[in-house]
């Protein structure tokens, strides 16, 4: 991610904090939406997990400009998702319903730059924590 890539993402992040009640319905809704086979790994209650969503993302976003400082929480995070049940192709879909989340919440501030932004970020950090909870993939034989 390059410097204004991480200003980005942290400068829009400032502007969905307001609403981050709102924002993690959203997310969740749509992630149930595109992926309903998913629901199962989450408790009945939600109210805890948006808690912890919008908690890990301020984390990560405030994180971003110095990457190294989030990488061993990243890492532990992705652990803990395996004994949950997720799985590396959950990574994408997880990506598309926060994309699809930040451009509800940001409405008209929701520009190309920043959807960039937010891809890459998300990039680097599901890259990263798929490794950390999977492994390399092996080449095909």
């Amino acid at each position: 991610m390059t410097p204004e890539q991480i200003k980005l993402v942290q400068g829009s992040f400032s502007k969905v904090v307001p609403i981050s009640d709102k924002a993690a319905v959203l997310f969740y809704d749509r992630l149930f939406e595109i992926a309903p086979q998913v629901k199962t790994l989450f408790p009945a209650d939600m109210t805890e997990q948006r808690r912890k969503l919008m908690s890990t993302l301020a984390i990560v976003v405030s994180g971003l400009s110095d990457l190294s400082s989030i990488l061993p929480a990243a890492s532990s995070l992705a652990t803990r998702h395996v004994a949950y049940g997720a799985k590396a192709e959950h990574y994408p879909v997880v990506g598309s319903a926060l994309l699809w989340t930040l451009e509800q919440g940001l409405g008209k501030d929701w520009t190309p730059d920043v959807a960039d932004a937010w891809a890459a970020a998300y990039a680097t950090l599901s890259s990263f924590m798929i490794n950390q909870a999977y492994g390399r993939p092996q080449a095909a034989e």
